[in-house]
């Protein structure tokens, strides 16, 4: 009997993936932040992982390494534009370093959760295969 590593991590392989790529685009409005009329995105995490996980159960499968990655060309899930909390500074730029400090900071302790998840899962798997 062998195991299958997707039914044993299930959807915290693409939420890690998901996290990583909500960590660049925050810090990319961080670095953004003085740019004149540059507009802070975010990823909606919930709506990402539903994507994702609706794609991994759509049943697609490489069968050849000829055939194309289905992620190329494709936007990145639940991104969009945030609505700034305050009005207009005048250089049209969006970004509030302080929300996109503290959003950073939760993605990176949200991020550090699922690592720790998955350690436990692993460690449970080790355990599992010494027959302990």
């Amino acid at each position: 009997m062998s195991i299958n590593f997707e039914k044993a991590f299930g959807i915290h392989e693409a939420a890690l993936n998901i996290r990583e790529q909500r960590a660049q685009v925050l810090a990319n409005n961080l670095a953004n932040a003085d740019t004149p009329n540059f507009k802070a995105r975010d990823i909606d995490f919930s709506s990402a992982l539903l994507q994702a996980q609706s794609s991994m159960q759509s049943g697609l499968v490489k069968t050849s390494h000829k055939h194309m990655d289905s992620q190329i060309g494709r936007e990145i899930p639940g991104l969009s534009y945030r609505i700034p909390f305050q009005p207009d500074t005048g250089d049209g730029n969006s970004v509030d370093a302080q929300i996109e400090q503290t959003k950073f900071a939760e993605n990176a302790m949200q991020y550090q959760a699922t690592l720790r998840f998955l350690d436990g899962k692993i460690k449970g798997l080790m355990q599992a295969l010494k027959g302990e």
